[in-house]
């Protein structure tokens, strides 16, 4: 009697992630691969040492692949995508010093790099694609009334961020809106997501990453003043647990705040030195009249459940350490979280 033969099992899920070297893409892929997905990952250097680590990520063996592609180059975008039932595009430049030229180092790589991300998935047969955009799309908008949460329906004044040259929160906006106005004409299945400033565990440690450098300077002091802002914060695991969510349960054209907690940078600030009250800590801060509270009930309701933020700082902090990046030295502060008189 012959053996019964037995079923293979079905191919893996293929998606693809741009920007995988990135603090956010990095942590994506993981998930996604610990998920039992494959995934396609674009980097501008796939022999660049800093993306190294990637290769090393738990079912990265057979199941990763890593691809050369720039936002700018289509053809690479194709190339890269082809054969994905999804994208997720979380490639976008996060300025840390002053934008000289707003249109090459901001707009174009936002707004024209999303633009070929869209234009590839259509070519490819891509059903769906989660956008990375940014509180920085939802929040400066000077008209929105100031006893009401902001929520999805919220969008940045392009006008009002173009006055004040906050080029970063134009970009996003442009970049959001391009990317859910392609979806309406073309049938494309987009969704997506606007995260908080990320903190968390850094899984790449030869560059450190904006929003890290932001942490570490309040941690290690430094000449710059920084803006004691209204910020809502969430945990780098957390956004990645948001685009999977999202990507599986989300309808098409939809939008999510993606945050975990709202406070003072002065709060954030006590809060670490209660945690870790021997670093310096040496630095200036003038208050801001800017509140920019907002709703993530919409994601919650997806199932989506963010960790508390001294374990996202703890691990935070632990990974600066065994990295080599906590040595008590003053630092800069990334250009985006100064005061604007202290700016260069």
């Amino acid at each position: 009697m012959q053996p019964a033969e037995m079923t293979p099992p079905p191919p893996p899920r293929r998606v693809c992630v741009t920007g995988a070297g990135g603090f956010i893409g990095s942590w994506l892929v993981k998930l996604l691969l610990s998920r039992g997905y494959a995934v396609h990952a674009t980097v501008r250097d796939p022999d660049d040492p800093k993306n190294a680590f990637l290769k090393q990520l738990d079912e990265a063996p057979g199941n990763l692949h890593l691809f050369k592609a720039d936002v700018f180059d289509y053809d690479t975008l194709t190339a890269a995508f082809a054969g994905c039932e999804g994208v997720f595009h979380a490639a976008t430049p996060v300025p840390e010093h002053k934008t000289v030229d707003p249109e090459k180092e901001m707009m174009a790589p936002a707004v024209k790099g999303t633009t070929n991300v869209l234009k590839a998935c259509s070519a490819a047969s891509v059903r769906k694609l989660v956008v990375v955009s940014s509180i920085a799309a939802v929040c400066f908008n000077p008209s929105w009334p100031h006893d009401r949460l902001r929520d999805e329906t919220c969008w940045s004044d392009k006008e009002f961020c173009r006055e004040n040259e906050n080029w970063y929160c134009l970009a996003k906006t442009e970049a959001e809106e391009i990317a859910l106005e392609y979806a309406e004409k073309n049938g494309l299945h987009v969704v997506t997501v606007c995260p908080a400033l990320v903190f968390g565990p850094l899984l790449q440690t030869v560059l450190l990453n904006t929003s890290s450098k932001a942490l570490l300077y309040i941690m290690n002091g430094g000449p710059d003043i920084m803006n004691n802002k209204f910020f809502p914060i969430v945990d780098v695991r957390d956004v990645a647990d948001a685009l999977l969510i999202v990507y599986d349960e989300a309808g098409p054209s939809e939008r999510y705040i993606c945050a975990q907690d709202q406070m003072d940078m002065k709060d954030l600030v006590d809060l670490m030195k209660n945690m870790y009250p021997n670093y310096s800590y040496s630095f200036k801060m003038v208050d801001v009249d800017m509140r920019v509270e907002m709703t993530t009930e919409k994601l919650k309701n997806l199932g989506w459940s963010p960790r508390k933020l001294e374990e996202t700082l703890a691990d935070s902090v632990e990974t600066y350490k065994k990295a080599g990046f906590v040595d008590d030295e003053p630092c800069r502060l990334p250009h985006i979280y100064r005061m604007p008189d202290a700016q260069e």
